[in-house]
């Protein structure tokens, strides 16, 4: 049983910040989501007291966190023991966004190109990110018209990308270390971990990073290639995309009739095809 947070009392002060987290053990199977809320907890001076007396907020402007991630690490410092308020994870806003362009090819940068197959195949595979970072590519079937996923759970048909796909493994065929990855997503280079090597497995926080770098580079090119008469729309894509995450692109992914992988999001994503449509239906009467 996971041991509890309790407040100091009244006449005892609060041990310093450091000294109180390391009292409570991480909840079990979110070993590294806590280790990341202690570490983005103790960069603002915050303690489990401090976190129960002030909330999320603090820490939430201290790292530009967004409503989505807000109520994950709620959900984590519950788990953990800390009292915390239940913190709804928004629906996705808006409820449909054009993804195309994200899958799009624009340079032969590797990085680039590895980013732009994960999300061609993620409109048709909208699976999470640990399942794409688990992802081999023996579970990659391209055919002649398609790319087929299979998985233990369930064969998923993913069209539109096969340019994509084949240009991903044109590039990486070109580097031994790449090439004999069995990684879909692979490293492209070395990070600061022991075992942290080109071809190794990227972690999930490596992964989200680069997809939002990648939604905001996408953004930067619309801007300066859309031509006049598509400058508005342009505009307005970019706007949302340099606020994107994989997590919501999964579930407007999801919302636009993908077939589920993972339960996760699903649910949410159902909600907002049925707010789309009132929302469509209110505009029409």
């Amino acid at each position: 049983m996971t041991d509890r947070w309790e407040p100091p009392l009244p006449a005892m002060p609060a041990p310093p910040p450091e000294r109180a987290w390391q009292r409570l053990p991480p909840p079990p199977g979110y070993e590294a989501q806590w280790r990341r809320l202690v570490d983005a907890a103790l960069e603002v001076g915050m303690g489990p007291d401090a976190l129960v007396a002030e909330g999320m907020d603090p820490i939430a402007d201290a790292r530009g966190w967004k409503p989505a991630t807000v109520a994950l690490y709620s959900k984590v410092a519950r788990y953990g023991g800390i009292a915390l308020p239940v913190v709804r994870t928004p629906e996705p806003d808006p409820p449909t966004l054009e993804l195309r362009p994200l899958s799009q090819i624009r340079t032969e940068d590797p990085e680039h190109l590895r980013t732009v197959a994960w999300c061609a195949l993620a409109l048709g595979w909208p699976a999470t990110v640990g399942q794409f970072r688990s992802l081999r590519r023996e579970q990659v079937h391209p055919t002649a018209r398609r790319v087929l996923v299979r998985t233990e759970d369930g064969e998923w048909s993913v069209p539109g990308a096969l340019t994509a796909w084949h240009a991903w493994e044109e590039c990486r065929a070109r580097f031994p270390a790449l090439a004999d990855s069995p990684w879909v997503l692979p490293a492209l280079r070395r990070g600061p971990g022991v075992a942290s090597a080109v071809g190794a497995r990227l972690s999930s926080q490596a992964l989200q990073v680069t997809f939002a770098k990648h939604a905001v580079r996408t953004a930067q090119q619309l801007r300066l290639t859309a031509p006049p008469s598509r400058r508005e729309w342009a505009d307005a894509l970019a706007v949302q995309y340099l606020t994107l995450s994989y997590d919501s692109y999964r579930r407007l992914a999801l919302a636009a009739g993908a077939e589920p992988v993972a339960p996760r999001g699903a649910v949410r994503a159902k909600r907002s095809v049925a707010r789309a449509a009132r929302e469509a239906e209110g505009r029409g009467n």
